[in-house]
């Protein structure tokens, strides 16, 4: 793992865009498309998306947790230290819903189609979408203000 803090911030700016990308995606087009798949492959489908999505999502997730943690360790100046702490509690606040709310939803949706349970997958996935989406901001600020910080005359 890179140890340059500027570098670190990069590799995590490109991790949360990629991840705000692939969310809005699957809360967008994949997730309501559940319901149009028909109750007889259902099962089959949801194993196969599981299967399939993990290692896209999961790797950049981990890139992103790895990332945030060591900003909160060593961030670039001029970031203070409250401002990587919040971006990690975003993606503490990623990991816990897709932990405790989105991967319990397509454990059950693995057993077959439950219009109550896909309806609650979607609806709690905008959760995510937006903490995504807000962090996706956050860090593109941070990165603003140590572009600006470093690009000034001395």
């Amino acid at each position: 793992m890179p140890t340059n803090p500027s570098l670190i911030l990069v590799l995590n700016l490109a991790a949360t865009w990629y991840l705000v990308g692939l969310v809005w995606m699957v809360q967008v087009v994949h997730y309501p498309l559940f319901s149009k798949v028909g109750n007889a492959g259902f099962s089959e489908y949801e194993t196969d998306h599981a299967n399939r999505i993990t290692p896209i999502v999961g790797i950049p997730m981990l890139l992103e947790l790895v990332t945030a943690v060591l900003l909160c360790v060593v961030a670039p100046l001029p970031l203070s230290r409250g401002l990587m702490v919040a971006g990690l509690a975003m993606v503490l606040f990623v990991w816990l819903s897709t932990a405790l709310i989105q991967v319990p939803c397509h454990t059950k949706l693995g057993q077959g189609f439950e219009p109550s349970t896909h309806q609650w997958l979607v609806t709690s996935n905008w959760l995510r979408t937006a903490a995504w989406t807000l962090r996706g901001i956050l860090m593109t600020y941070a990165c603003w203000l140590v572009l600006n910080h470093s690009l000034k005359p001395i």
